[in-house]
Formats: structure tokens, C-alpha cells, sequence
């Protein structure tokens, strides 16, 4: 494990056990199906970092994308993802350090990783994204347009995020989203990052 794990895979497993996951959404996030809905090649690998219970992984291979991997600090959320969706390859299942995960991908479906990670750390997941990433691959998914008192989650805003990201991305584009869940209206951005 590698010395980006400061909110490590015992305090994510802890969090699992004590049921502290005011993260999960327990389906689709909104934004994010809507974004898979107009997705036309289903082909593509797709990887979601720090995928949790991975419903958005879940989804995508209930709709037929057959190249969608998901790496978590901690075995438990993806089991739970095996459970309900028993077909899911698990060879497409990884439990470990992202900063460690080695491939390549056409796309990165971010929506809960750069938000738990200590913002000390957003330039490097960044470049880890940018490495991960074909040429002309992308980060699609969710940043929270908002501070909070503590972490994880982190919060930040776009000027912040175009700091981050414009080192290795280009065509950066970040949206107000218009369709998120009633608890989260207002507070997060729609990104879409091309390498």
C-alpha cells in the first residue's frame, strides 16, 4: 500500500462495519444514469475508482457494458456487489490501492473517490487518472460544489478543480447538475474531463 492511503483501507472497512455510509445512495446516482443512458459504445472499459457498493457498475453491466471494472480499498462493498448482481465478472473486481491499480481505460466514472481522498492528494489523483487514461479518454461523474467543516467528504468548487485537473485535461467541462437527488440539489458539479 502506498503512502497516499492517509484515510486507509481499516478506516473505510470500520466505517463499512459500523454502517457509516452516508455516502451511499443505494441506487444510480442521477446524474450518472443519465449520463450512462447516451453513452453509445458498449464496448468501452470503463473503471470506477473508490466504487463503494458499485450500483453505477452494477447498472452499466445490467445494460450491457461488458467492460466495466471497479477497485475499492475494502472487500466488503464489492461483495455486496456480487451478491446482488452474481453474473459481474470478478476478474473486473479489484480490491486495493487506486493509486497502485495499473490499466487502461476509454473512461473513469468518478463520483465518491476525489471526495474522500485528502485534498493534499488531488493532484495526484489527477495524474493517476491522466495515466490510466487512453488518449482521449475522460473522467465523467460528480465533485460537490461545496465546502464542509471536516472530512472526508472534502468539498471544493470549480476554480479549485480547474487547478486540479487542467495539468493533464483539456475540453474541461463542469456544470451545476440539474437533476440530483433532492438532498444534493445545488451542491454538485457535472464534470466531464477529456485527456
Amino acid at each position: 500500500m502506498t503512502e497516499h492511503s492517509i484515510l486507509d483501507a481499516a478506516y473505510w472497512g470500520n466505517r463499512y462495519h459500523s454502517n457509516e455510509t452516508g455516502w451511499d445512495l443505494g441506487a444510480v446516482s442521477p446524474p450518472l444514469k443519465a449520463f450512462i443512458d447516451q453513452l453509445p459504445n458498449k464496448e468501452i472499459r470503463i473503471l470506477i475508482p473508490g466504487a463503494g457498493r458499485a450500483y453505477e457498475a452494477e447498472y452499466l453491466f445490467l445494460q450491457g457494458f461488458i467492460n466495466v471494472h471497479v477497485i475499492d480499498f475494502v472487500a466488503q462493498p464489492l461483495v455486496e456487489l456480487k451478491n446482488r448482481c452474481p453474473q459481474f465478472p470478478e476478474n473486473q473486481m479489484h480490491v486495493g490501492d487506486f493509486f497502485d491499480f495499473i490499466g487502461q481505460f476509454d473512461l473513469i466514472l468518478e463520483q465518491t473517490l476525489f471526495c474522500a481522498l485528502d485534498p493534499s492528494l488531488r493532484h495526484d489523483y489527477a495524474q493517476k487518472c491522466a495515466e490510466l487514461l487512453k488518449q482521449g479518454g475522460y473522467i465523467a461523474g460528480l465533485l460537490f460544489n461545496r465546502t464542509f467543516e471536516s472530512g472526508p467528504p472534502f468539498g471544493g468548487n470549480k476554480e479549485e478543480y480547474l487547478t486540479v485537473f487542467s495539468p493533464y485535461f483539456s475540453g474541461i467541462q463542469m456544470e451545476e447538475c440539474y437533476n440530483s437527488l433532492p438532498a444534493r440539489a445545488g451542491t454538485e458539479l457535472f464534470v466531464l474531463l477529456r485527456k
